[in-house]
């Protein structure tokens, strides 16, 4: 074949070409899928080299300036979703590499955190291997209803995070950096300062974008001002958590309990502590690993390579 070779990178669960239809560019590109991460920088250059064409999943694999100025072939850059920290989009324009994207939802992002607040309550890891194990009933769950839901961010997912706390009875506060007091009024959240988010909370969950502002952004002082009843869930980013202190106030009981499904490294080192402790639920970041999402993905990636071997305009990525 002459046409172009196409990577489709991080592919863990072996679907991309299932989930896609891809018969709009038979006899126009070779597709190879990679279903191992490829950590190591020389790694992943050397397994590239070849590629024209490379499809990223979200940010499990970074792009920065001195990945991309080593790929000399590399002529479009695809990410999944319309916003990708981990791709330097500077660089991209210096090297004459085309970025785009594509679409995606936010619902199944919001369902996670509601499965992670709810495992959390109620201590659903432990009990069912309880019941696997042959035992039975050793916890007690805590409730909801009537308890405070502290939102630290209002944006879309947080939103739909906020509707469902209603649903449940709670109580809703909010802050972030921009957030208003009419944004918080049409969700029927009131607005508080950032120390009353973190004190008042019974469940507090992260919905910001990562971003030099918020990296960091939750940590020992945040974390100390919590009861130590409370529920810290992040479906967002890892590393809007400081994630030594995290684990340090869940191994210390400054807070009953932590729901994660992002973290600053991933996949998640083999000797973290949130692989161990007994009060974290760790999620392998699957808040937007459903069917209807990756089938968003694979559509809008096959449509933006087709454009771009047809010259035509790609969906671009947010800056």
């Amino acid at each position: 074949m002459s046409g172009p070779s196409v990577a489709v990178l991080d592919d863990y669960q072996g679907v991309a070409l299932e989930l896609g239809d891809w018969s709009a560019l038979d006899g126009r590109v070779e597709v190879q899928v990679f279903r191992e991460h490829l950590a190591d920088e020389d790694a992943l250059v050397e397994a590239l080299q070849r590629f024209e064409i490379v499809v990223a999943m979200r940010e499990r694999t970074p792009f920065p300036r001195a990945v991309l100025e080593r790929l000399p072939k590399l002529e479009l850059l695809v990410t999944t979703g319309n916003r990708n920290a981990a791709i330097d989009v500077a660089a991209c324009a210096d090297h004459g590499v085309t970025l785009c994207g594509t679409g995606g939802s936010v619902e199944s992002t919001a369902e996670l955190t509601w499965a992670l607040i709810l495992a959390c309550a109620r201590h659903l890891p432990e009990e069912v291997a309880n019941v696997r194990g042959g035992g039975w009933m050793s916890t007690v769950g805590a409730d909801l209803g009537g308890r405070t839901l502290g939102l630290c961010g209002l944006g879309r997912i947080g939103a739909l995070v906020a509707r469902v706390g209603t649903a449940f009875g709670m109580e809703l506060i909010a802050w972030s950096q921009n957030l208003t007091p009419e944004r918080c009024a049409e969700l029927g959240a009131t607005l508080v300062d950032k120390e009353e988010l973190f004190r008042r909370a019974d469940v507090l969950s992260v919905h910001l974008v990562l971003s030099e502002r918020t990296t960091g952004l939750v940590g020992e002082r945040e974390l100390r001002l919590m009861k130590p009843t409370a529920i810290l869930v992040n479906t967002s980013r890892g590393p809007i958590c400081d994630e030594e202190v995290l684990a340090r106030a869940c191994a210390e009981r400054w807070i009953a309990a932590a729901g994660l499904d992002a973290f600053g490294t991933e996949p998640l080192p083999a000797g973290h502590a949130f692989r161990t402790l007994g009060n974290v639920i760790a999620t392998p970041h699957i808040g937007y690993v459903s069917e209807a999402v990756y089938r968003t993905f694979f559509h809008d990636i096959v449509e933006d390579i087709v454009a771009f071997l047809d010259g035509a305009p790609v969906r671009v990525v947010a800056p």
